[in-house]
């Protein structure tokens, strides 16, 4: 391979069998002979491992942080909040009746599923997928079991059991599973070089990950177990500080995994893999693009900007700050700091979307966010959103539930189309479909993002609230009820009734238990130019966008708090170091980034010959309408804009300047959320859209 710093994941085929290089080894099938052995190990669970009980299995939210001693705020768990019709209800109910299901009939179509059959001779195909495919199994069971969480489905959990139940069937007596390192490739496994290109851990992270959300809709074990002697049986014993053999994660995900285990078993061990993977091995060599491209293989606390490849960037991130709410280590949390303000404010799309360069799936440099190139990939966009939900739990700051917002709204929930069937990889700011690209598909051979998308909606119940030692945040708005309690134990719930994100009233009813004192938190948003909040028709002071009012008193029955952000349209520039925006400016109401698509505009118009025409005050100009039956329903923003009238000479490359006003005339443009861009048919869109000048 000639580029290595600069491969995409849809690559690592070809990498993987370049590995083979690295072994002098004869290839040979490891587990033959040894399917009954297998079959009498995994039949019955093995429950030898204490897990926490405090709080138990159905009490943990997203992540457990009940005992990490420097989280300041403490997760709700999915089912403690029930998200009713409304925008995210909606939503998530496709997300369940069909990206789901039919997720999972093409995961058996493709072969996913099969590549476990095999192995115990319940299958005679060959083995499908990339070395990372094991991953797309977990990231499945991982939606479904926060989907469980909300409720029992018994036709998916029923599906989901026979999945694990051939999972489990595969793993061999030492605890190692994965589908690809067999065979021919059994002799590379877990080599320096298989390390850094093969996802070996990578899979098993989000195998834990996956057995967590499982364990805790239905306390079933046998998934999690499975993945407990995987590390405890085979990993922590064979790889790690010496004499153990190195270990580098190639592509961070481990490390959560990891983290998260240790929360529920309390096995230290756990966490010390995880911090010795995190600051890297120095018995394994790597040149400095490679350890750039996989934001691993040096130490965490060395780095200084965010580059390489994005997801793994954003997944070592999230790692490190879960290390960090575990031990303290200022050192992380100083790296932590430097590489969110250098995302915030130089590398993040105006859509939440991180990874602007095809090339590699990376970062650009400081500014380099193109529009038509912006890769801005599905996965990468909910690492950003993992990331700042990590960070919020750290500070309780709301910098990062905005931005945990801006990517929810527009770089994730773009990455699913409104039928919930066909997936964007990546998440482009401008496209032309004249290029052949089509953009949404039902199906990747790396099939990363969709089930990476439907495990984020289905665990979506568990970002919108957070417990602190004085009282509760709120964080996200829309039609639900939250029926839980304090760190105190005094019962509470809190229902909104909104019709966000279209407006921004906000009716929030408290109901402690009991009359309690207590602060809650009301999130302002960082968008609001301006917001009131009352308590029981009280008007409160101090009320600042992009903060979270704490509202302390003795809380009774039936009290009321009423959010009213303004959400007019606003008129957004890029800073003017970001080249492909200069002279350009994208269009913003609330959460919601708008786009223009060719075929809402006047018949003829191009979208590569339109501006907008601002006047004073452009923001009252707008005119907005609320359209139904329009993809699913939106709120369409309407403004004055014109198109040019090219010349002949507009054909020619690089025509003379001649000094000429251009000729234009007026047109209405339409836009609509870029979430809900690419649902009809092939047509061009653009986020950033030239001003005009007379």
């Amino acid at each position: 391979m000639a580029k290595k710093p600069a491969i995409s994941r849809r690559q690592f085929v070809t990498s993987a069998a370049a590995v083979a290089a690295f072994s002098v080894l004869p290839a040979r099938r490891a587990i033959a002979g040894m399917v009954e052995e297998v079959a009498t190990l995994t039949s019955s669970p093995q429950n030898s491992v204490t897990l926490t009980d405090n709080p138990n299995w159905r009490d943990q939210g997203i992540e457990n942080l009940a005992k990490s001693p420097h989280a300041k705020l403490r997760n709700i768990p999915v089912r403690a909040v029930t998200i009713q019709d409304g925008f995210w209800g909606r939503r998530r109910e496709i997300n369940v009746s069909r990206s789901i299901p039919t997720m999972h009939d093409l995961l058996e179509a493709n072969g996913r599923m099969s590549n476990f059959r095999r192995l115990v001779h319940k299958s005679d195909a060959a083995q499908h997928g990339p070395v990372y495919s094991d991953s797309d199994v977990y990231k499945w069971t991982e939606a479904v079991g926060f989907v469980l969480q909300s409720g029992d489905r018994p036709d998916l959990r029923g599906t989901a059991e026979k999945a694990i139940n051939d999972v489990v069937a595969a793993q061999e007596p030492s605890g190692y599973l994965n589908t690809y390192y067999v065979d021919d490739h059994t002799s590379l496994r877990m080599l320096p070089q298989t390390q850094t290109t093969g996802h070996e851990l990578y899979n098993i992270g989000h195998m834990l990950q996956g057995a967590i959300a499982y364990y805790r809709a239905t306390g079933d074990r046998k998934l999690l177990d499975a993945g407990i002697r995987f590390v405890d049986d085979f990993l922590i014993p064979n790889y790690g500080p010496a004499p153990r053999k190195p270990i580098v994660s190639g592509h961070p995900e481990i490390e959560m995994g990891l983290i998260e285990l240790y929360r529920i078993t309390g096995d230290k061990r756990q966490l010390d893999l995880a911090a010795y993977i995190l600051q890297g091995d120095k018995r394994i060599e790597l040149p400095e693009r490679r350890t750039i491209y996989m934001f691993s293989g040096t130490p965490f606390t060395d780095r200084t900007k965010l580059e390489g490849h994005a997801v793994r960037a954003m997944y070592a991130c999230c790692g490190a700050t879960d290390y960090y709410m575990e031990t303290g280590d200022d050192s992380y949390w100083k790296t932590l700091n430097t590489l969110w303000n250098d995302m915030a404010t130089t590398k993040m799309y105006v859509t939440g979307g991180v990874g602007s360069r095809s090339d590699g799936e990376a970062f650009g440099d400081a500014y380099e966010l193109p529009n038509f190139r912006a890769y801005g990939e599905s996965c990468a966009a909910i690492g950003n959103m993992m990331w700042n939900w990590r960070m919020l739990a750290v500070t309780g700051d709301a910098k990062f539930t905005d931005v945990i917002e801006r990517a929810l709204y527009n770089g994730i929930n773009s990455g699913m189309s409104l039928d919930g069937t066909m997936y964007c990889y990546r998440n482009p700011l401008a496209f032309d479909p004249s290029t052949g690209d089509k953009i949404r598909n039902p199906w990747y051979d790396t099939t990363c993002c969709p089930p990476n998308l439907e495990r984020t909606f289905g665990s979506l119940p568990g970002y919108f609230y957070s417990t602190s030692s004085d009282g509760i945040y709120v964080h996200l708005y829309d039609n639900s009820e939250l029926d839980w309690h304090l760190e105190t134990g005094t019962g509470l719930k809190v229902t909104q009734k909104t019709n966000y994100p279209w407006d921004g009233n906000v009716e929030i009813t408290v109901t402690p238990s009991q009359p309690t004192e207590f602060a809650l938190y009301l999130r302002i948003p960082g968008w609001a130019d301006g917001a009131q909040v009352a308590v029981n028709g009280k008007a409160l002071a101090d009320v600042k966008p992009g903060q979270y009012l704490p509202i302390r008193r003795r809380w009774s029955t039936g009290d009321r708090i009423h959010l009213l952000a303004e959400m007019a349209p606003q008129i957004l520039e890029a800073n003017p170091r970001v080249a492909d925006d200069t002279g350009r400016v994208a269009v913003q109401r609330g959460p919601l980034i708008y786009c223009l698509e060719e075929l809402d505009q006047a018949n003829g118009v191009a979208l590569s010959d339109v501006a907008l025409a601002l006047g004073k005050r452009p923001e009252s100009e707008f005119q907005t309408e609320m359209k139904s039956d329009l993809l699913g329903g939106v709120l369409l923003l309407h403004h004055a804009g014109v198109t040019y009238e090219r010349s002949a000479s507009a054909s020619t490359l690089y025509p003379r300047y001649t000094g000429a006003t251009a000729r234009t005339r007026q047109i209405a443009l339409t836009f609509i959320p870029y979430y809900a861009w690419a649902n009809r048919q092939a047509t061009s869109m653009q986020v950033w859209t030239p001003l005009f000048k007379a």
